[in-house]
């Protein structure tokens, strides 16, 4: 068989992420960077799309730096804790972690903005944060506590629910509702819920308990924890969602100055580069959750612009006005962030 050019780049990212870069030149001693994250593990090409990318991102910075730097992932909060991946990140012990940044509330506030409900409903409006004076600013806010955005991944969310479908806010009155972050949490109770703060990794035995009525989180989460399994029906955030979380691949800084310059570009083109990738799968599984759960014998339910208005109109009196409060930085990351006109 004649060996192409795509066949090489596939084999090449077919190596085991830790395995890259002695197969490339086994006589350098290369340094391991972990990359840790809450989802289910898989491989370079199946699988939640999040691992798949921190799994291409080994590859191909090993690629980059001619073996000098190799990437072990660590997937299922299976090297630590989830919400312990952040403070361990700003201190040195993680070098990398795909996380939902909004999970660093309880440590910073300001990342709460985040997953502000209602703030961003399209990936158009998402992705002109990165280059957007709110995208500059928080990234310099994160720099200043010790954390590089290496790729800035958005993902569109919905809801699973045990029994009815929560599609306008009057449907969540009396539900035990799982909202993602303290912001969302303060919508749901506006809206007559109670909530219950925990990672989307917890969220099937929640609802498989009863615990939890309802859960909000990305499409590619309400694939990967299986929730259509416990569920009888689905919002999907296909088209239009009040629910958007920011959910980046970060680095530690302190490791990320430690490298050579080279390597710190590298590190960088190739984070850049895969964003077209994050945002292609997480689109893809906006559709293939309503599939999954309609499979299942799910109701499933899509919001429009009206509905999108109801949940945003909550959002301002409520998380938007709190946060705002939050600190003089909240309050201006929000007035820039309403600058970027949705899609």
């Amino acid at each position: 068989m004649t060996i192409t050019r795509r066949h090489a780049l596939a084999a090449s990212l077919a190596v085991p992420a830790s395995l890259a870069s002695a197969w490339r030149n086994p006589a350098a001693a290369a340094q391991t960077l972990k990359i840790s994250h809450q989802f289910p593990g898989g491989t370079i090409e199946v699988g939640d799309f999040r691992d798949r990318l921190c799994r291409m991102f080994a590859a191909d910075v090993a690629r980059r730096t001619q073996g000098a730097l190799a990437g072990e992932v660590y997937p299922n909060s299976s090297l630590m804790k989830t919400v312990a991946q952040f403070s361990a990140l700003r201190k040195g012990v993680l070098d990398l972690t795909l996380y939902p940044i909004s999970y660093a509330g309880g440590e910073l506030p300001e990342t709460n903005i985040g997953l502000m409900p209602g703030l961003v409903t399209s990936y158009k409006q998402g992705a002109a944060w990165k280059g957007a004076p709110v995208g500059q600013r928080f990234a310099r806010f994160l720099s200043d506590k010790g954390v590089v955005i290496v790729a800035w991944i958005w993902q569109a969310g919905g809801v699973a629910s045990r029994n009815r479908a929560i599609l306008n806010p009057e449907d969540a009155k009396g539900m035990k509702v799982r909202g993602g972050s303290r912001e969302m949490d303060m919508v749901l109770k506006a809206a007559g819920a109670a909530t219950l703060s925990i990672p989307s990794n917890e969220a099937y035995a929640a609802m498989q308990t009863g615990a939890c009525d309802a859960v909000i989180t990305s499409s590619t989460s309400l694939i990967s924890f299986r929730l259509e399994e416990v569920s009888k029906a689905l919002t999907t955030g296909r088209g239009k969602s009040y629910w958007f979380m920011l959910e980046p691949l970060i680095m530690s800084r302190q490791i990320f100055e430690a490298l050579p310059a080279a390597h710190q570009e590298a590190i960088m083109a190739s984070g850049a580069e895969l964003e077209k990738f994050a945002l292609r799968e997480a689109m893809a599984d906006d559709q293939k959750v309503a599939e999954v759960y309609a499979n299942r014998g799910a109701t499933v339910k899509d919001l429009d612009d009206a509905t999108v208005d109801k949940w945003r109109d909550i959002a301002r009196g409520t998380a938007w006005k709190d946060y705002a409060e939050r600190s003089p930085l909240a309050a201006e990351l929000l007035a820039m962030a309403e600058k970027i006109p949705a899609a």
